[in-house]
């Protein structure tokens, strides 16, 4: 009996070294695979108040670049018509309603004041930070509204110090930008913009980045449709073209798979394209142009500007709290494996 049982015993510590030695084996390959898959990283622009019908009858080179490797679709801004996601079609509700993944009934902007924007809502670089305070953010703006109301960036309220880089804020120096009417400085200022977010991406790679430009916006509301909005549509595409070529540079020479999105925050009215707010469908109605080869059929189905943040987050691989991600308003158009 003592024999059979230490034969037993020992056939046991044969088997759990083998156990061992096939765990640790799993372990390895589970690691080696962790240290060849590529990192996710995703930049957002948002070029303002170009309609859908001027985006597709401009030459736009590098946005169709983009949407050659992954896909363009229209899609809409303003929420449910006379339903309560009902949104004006103005600048700052559509950046809130991307930034955070719902319509203005719940972030509580309305207006380009941004008198109350409600945080509990919260934005796609507080959920970056909350699910890995290493993540690299970085914002590269021509208004700094966005940075300092929208975001929040540093409030309590919205999640404290969000940023690790921004670049923003020279609409207000108006000595090295002289305000003018026909909005040279902000022509300027786009220019600056994307010139630093080339540089900074290329040399730094953040995680998660914001563009925005609006110079588009200030000539449509200037000169309406025709020649002046074509000619500034393919300025900004020029600017596109830059920070794509930081993008794909980082992407051959690192191990990173990029998300590009680009998109606007909302239409023009169908008259004279000058102005803004309604719920028309030209108003209302924008476009996505994206690098992702990950698009699923709802992304060709109209999606809203409100899918743009749970789409970010599929592609970094963020975890959403229970909580925040209820609240959402959209649903990822990207379904990276």
């Amino acid at each position: 009996m003592s024999e059979r049982l230490s034969g037993l015993s020992e056939l046991s510590k044969q088997f759990a070294t083998g156990a061992v030695l096939i765990a640790l084996l799993l372990a390895a390959i589970y690691s080696l695979r962790a240290e060849q898959a590529p990192t996710p990283k995703a930049i957002f622009l948002i070029v303002d108040g170009i309609p859908a019908d001027v985006i597709e009858s401009t030459h736009t080179p590098f946005i169709d670049e983009i949407a050659s490797t992954g896909g363009y679709t229209n899609a809409f801004v303003g929420g449910e018509v006379d339903g309560p996601t009902e949104s004006p079609t103005v600048s700052a509700v559509g950046y809130n309603s991307l930034l955070t993944g719902t319509w203005a009934n719940k972030h509580n902007v309305y207006n380009n004041s941004i008198e109350n924007p409600d945080y509990q809502y919260w934005d796609i670089f507080r959920i970056v930070k909350n699910h890995d305070t290493s993540l690299q953010t970085a914002l590269f703006s021509t208004w700094l509204d966005n940075r300092t109301r929208l975001l929040g960036d540093g409030l309590p309220d919205a999640g404290g110090i969000k940023l690790d880089y921004y670049f923003d804020g020279f609409e207000l120096d108006e000595e090295r930008f002289p305000h003018d009417d026909e909005s040279n400085h902000i022509k300027l200022i786009d220019q600056l913009v994307s010139d630093e977010a080339e540089r900074y991406i290329q040399e730094i790679g953040p995680d998660l980045s914001w563009v925005y430009l609006q110079y588009t916006d200030d000539v449509g509301h200037r000169y309406g449709d025709g020649e002046e909005m074509t000619a500034a549509v393919t300025l900004m595409d020029g600017n596109i073209g830059k920070i794509w070529q930081a993008v794909k540079h980082r992407q051959e020479s690192m191990e990173e798979d990029w998300l590009i999105v680009i998109t606007t925050d909302h239409g023009r009215d169908v008259e004279t394209g000058r102005s803004h707010g309604g719920q028309s469908e030209r108003e209302r109605k924008i476009w996505i142009a994206t690098n992702s080869q990950f698009l699923q059929p709802n992304f060709y189905g109209t999606p809203a500007i409100v899918d743009v943040l749970p789409s970010i987050a599929k592609h970094l691989q963020l975890s959403i709290p229970e909580v925040i991600e209820a609240q959402l308003d959209g649903e990822a158009f990207i379904d990276k494996q």
